[in-house]
């Protein structure tokens, strides 16, 4: 999995931390995230997307290795 998360926070001026507590999680399940260690589920993917006034597609992508 690939992600832009670390882009589009800094496109809208989000730390790690603020874009943590909107979502909901700790600062570390953002870094997991930016580093694509670790698969969101749905529901964080779109708080996380809706936070970043972006799509889950614009701000998580696949690999089709990654799917299977």
């Amino acid at each position: 999995m690939k992600t832009r998360i670390r882009e589009l926070r800094a496109k809208t001026g989000l730390t790690q931390e603020e874009l943590a507590q909107q979502v909901g999680v700790r600062r570390e399940t953002i870094v997991f995230l930016e580093k694509g260690k670790y698969n969101p589920s749905l529901k964080l993917a779109y708080k996380v997307a809706r936070a970043l006034d972006s799509t889950i597609e614009e701000v998580f992508t696949f690999d089709d290795e990654d799917l299977a």
